[in-house]
């Protein structure tokens, strides 16, 4: 088989997983702020009940995740050689801050939130959990800071063969970034609300008895879904018009791109500049599943009313529809890096010169090995939400008061 080909399907497996963890993880935090944050102005204890249920969820989802995002950085070097020797001066920049500044800071933020429990003040225990999700929006910005300069490289210049970064001030103002980010954004608020709602909806239709506590989660759920597909609608159909200028070829032609297309014959010989059909497949289902989650806002005043979700018929619809956010991310990703080929860094860097010189034995066994360690974090990140979702609210291990011994067999101080 062709080494750059199962480059490639190694890095699309990877960084699909990965991303599925990081929307799940974005999503969740955001909605635990809210909770946290309610339940500290109103001190009512359906808020806490709900951060303990909802932040051990995400404390799973987000340990588990972070094992697929080490294997996806690995790849840099070990399959993409030429990327980080080309572009590495300035692909590199965005990823050391996303390092160095908000993921390690996130995991300190979320270590103290979660060992914090009883034993900090709650303004500043909710201060934390704050200091998490903002670390978690910047690691998400630098992250698309970096792609968005594969997708529209800006703010460098080639010397010596190398990429060097000329303007950090280019980066952040990236044509391809603003409308990327907040579709990003919002896709991963949807992904948190109908997680939020679908087994919300799980417990209500099993007659659990913490009915009042699952209708809260499950209408905030809801809201947070209907709203955040709104504007995942606006800043989709909003990136059509930076795209158009800076990817010309990407959904279309005309003499923008047939210009582009003469002058890169020009530099880089005779090819195939056409992005592969796959992107626009990916770019139209997702559309569609967009529209199809639009429905929710038909759902919502009807599952303000207790009898309606007694019916139980549209709790089951929510259930179902719990699939469609996560396969609509994965066609997101395709639709914008599938659109991009062939290149690596857009007009800079062919993709064929920027992989290592691996045997294709070696990238096989790396792929099958690979695919299968984040499968199985995968699957082992699923089974686990699903059980401890299954169990309830009832007492999650996280926030937990720590238990006292009777007062009778208490030991006796050595001075009395």
């Amino acid at each position: 088989m062709d080494t750059l080909l199962l480059a490639r399907l190694q890095f699309a497996t990877t960084t699909s997983i990965h991303f599925l963890f990081v929307v799940v993880t974005l999503g969740l935090v955001t909605l635990l702020v809210g909770l946290q944050t309610t339940a500290v102005l109103t001190g009512k204890p359906v808020y806490w009940r709900l951060t303990r249920f909802w932040g051990q969820l995400y404390v799973i989802n987000y340990v588990l995740g972070i094992a697929t995002g080490i294997v996806m950085e690995f790849q840099f070097g070990l399959n993409w050689s030429g990327l980080s020797r080309y572009v590495g001066n300035v692909f590199g920049a965005p990823l050391a801050i996303e390092t160095l500044v908000a993921f390690f800071l996130e995991s300190t933020f979320l270590g103290m939130w979660i060992f914090g429990w009883h034993r900090l003040r709650k303004g500043l225990h909710l201060a934390l959990l704050w200091g998490v999700a903002l670390t978690a929006y910047a690691s998400a910005f630098w992250i698309m800071v970096a792609n968005s300069w594969l997708q529209n490289p800006v703010g460098y210049e080639v010397r010596d063969g190398i990429a060097h970064l000329t303007d950090f001030t280019a980066l952040l103002t990236n044509p391809s970034l603003g409308m990327a980010f907040g579709h990003v954004v919002f896709a991963a608020l949807l992904v948190g609300g109908m997680l939020m709602a679908a087994v919300s909806a799980w417990h209500l239709i099993r007659r659990t008895p913490d009915f009042v506590l699952f209708r809260t989660s499950l209408r905030i759920g809801l809201v947070t879904a209907a709203l955040s597909i709104t504007m995942v609608q606006g800043f989709g159909f909003a990136q059509f018009g930076p795209v158009g200028q800076v990817q010309p070829t990407k959904f279309g032609g005309g003499p923008e791109a047939d210009a582009l297309v003469a002058e890169w014959t020009a530099r880089f010989g005779q090819g195939d500049y056409t992005p592969p059909v796959l992107a626009s497949v990916g770019l139209g289902f997702m559309i569609l599943i967009g529209f199809a989650l639009g429905t929710l806002w038909l759902l919502l005043p009807l599952l303000w009313r207790d009898w309606a979700i007694r019916l139980r018929f549209p709790l089951w619809l929510i259930l179902l529809a719990l699939p469609l956010p996560f396969v609509a991310v994965i066609l997101g990703w395709i639709a914008r890096e599938v659109g991009r080929q062939p290149w690596v860094a857009y007009g800079l860097l062919p993709t064929d010169q920027a992989v290592s010189g691996v045997a294709p034995g070696v990238m096989l066994a790396s792929l099958i090995g690979f695919s299968l360690l984040l499968g199985a974090l995968a699957v082992a990140n699923w089974v686990l939400l699903a059980r401890h979702a299954a169990r309830g609210a009832a007492d999650p291990a996280l926030g937990r008061p720590p238990t006292q011994p009777p007062a009778d067999t208490r030991p006796v101080p050595a001075f009395a």
